[in-house]
């Protein structure tokens, strides 16, 4: 069973809702249009295919009806998710939503009422016979401070007490964190309101990288330099991951976790190639690129 996560980059629909980002207004000067939401759909289809996941848990997707699209654009391509979901009960400029071989039940889990937080989707199968519970994540970027990382870390924590750390658990998305957030944002001040403390290593507990622990992230698996799936500045981050429980690791098919990297979603073979604006103000769309991550993969036995 082959699962993934895939921050897409901002994929719009073509309604006005009033909730878009300037650029992402349909029809206007920043030319998201038509022909540019066909093309940013086909690109991302076309990674999409190329994974072939059972299941998918996507990223910053405005609508349900950009995830429909998505969907039926894969669909054109040959590869059909006859489930999906999108966590729209609240009103966020982007969610997150999941696509699916498997059938499954979903909730949401609300972090904060404010806009500012995008809810948890919490999915739950049956797959062989087994139940397995898998929350699709989007954290505040680093825009805002590390404790605003924490309430998501706490919200998602509460519900995973309920349900027992016993259980098939996958922990999967864009947690706007490094596997080793704790060693990495000291030295960003205006981030540490916290006492040094993080979401993903101090709340989720994935300090030390030991599956000893209740919650195991997946990146330990592979060799450091293997462990990123984004680049900033010409440094690489592991923002998205996939956090497993100890009864989840026991089915983890080892050193299968990778970023999705294959050379066409790299510009001058060492950027990735994002999807494509003007630099100069207004921002124009120029019909090209992907999205600022790198899709994260793993792959499970039963």
């Amino acid at each position: 069973m082959k699962v993934a996560t895939y921050n897409v980059e901002n994929l719009f629909d073509l309604k006005k809702s009033g909730y878009e980002y300037k650029e992402y207004i349909p029809y206007t000067k920043a030319k998201w249009n038509k022909q540019n939401y066909k093309k940013k759909l086909n690109n991302i289809a076309k990674v999409i295919k190329d994974i072939d996941a059972d299941i998918i848990a996507l990223e910053e997707i405005e609508s349900l009806e950009a995830l429909k699209d998505l969907r039926f654009t894969l669909k054109q391509k040959g590869l059909y998710y006859k489930y999906y979901k999108i966590a729209n009960a609240k009103t966020t400029t982007v969610k997150v939503a999941l696509l699916s071989k498997y059938p499954f039940s979903s909730r949401e889990i609300s972090v904060d009422y404010s806009y500012k937080f995008r809810n948890i989707l919490e999915a739950k199968f049956k797959i062989y016979n087994k139940e397995i519970y898998l929350f699709v994540n989007h954290w505040k970027s680093k825009s805002g401070a590390e404790s605003m990382r924490i309430k998501s870390a706490k919200a998602l924590v509460k519900r995973i007490k309920q349900i027992g750390y016993d259980k098939n658990i996958i922990i999967v998305g864009d947690f706007n964190s490094h596997y080793e957030e704790y060693k990495t944002f000291k030295r960003k001040r205006k981030l540490n309101n916290t006492n040094g403390k993080t979401g993903i290593n101090h709340i989720l507990q994935t300090i030390d990288g030991s599956s000893k622990q209740k919650l195991y992230n997946l990146w330990y698996d592979i060799p450091t330099s293997e462990r990123f799936s984004y680049i900033y500045r010409g440094k690489k981050e592991a923002l998205d991951n996939i956090i497993v429980s100890k009864a989840m690791l026991k089915h983890y098919k080892h050193h299968s976790i990778h970023s999705f990297k294959p050379h066409y979603l790299f510009f001058k073979h060492k950027y990735i190639y994002r999807w494509q604006m003007s630099r100069k103000r207004p921002r124009v769309h120029k019909g090209k690129g992907y999205s600022d991550h790198l899709a994260v993969v793993a792959e499970f036995k039963f």
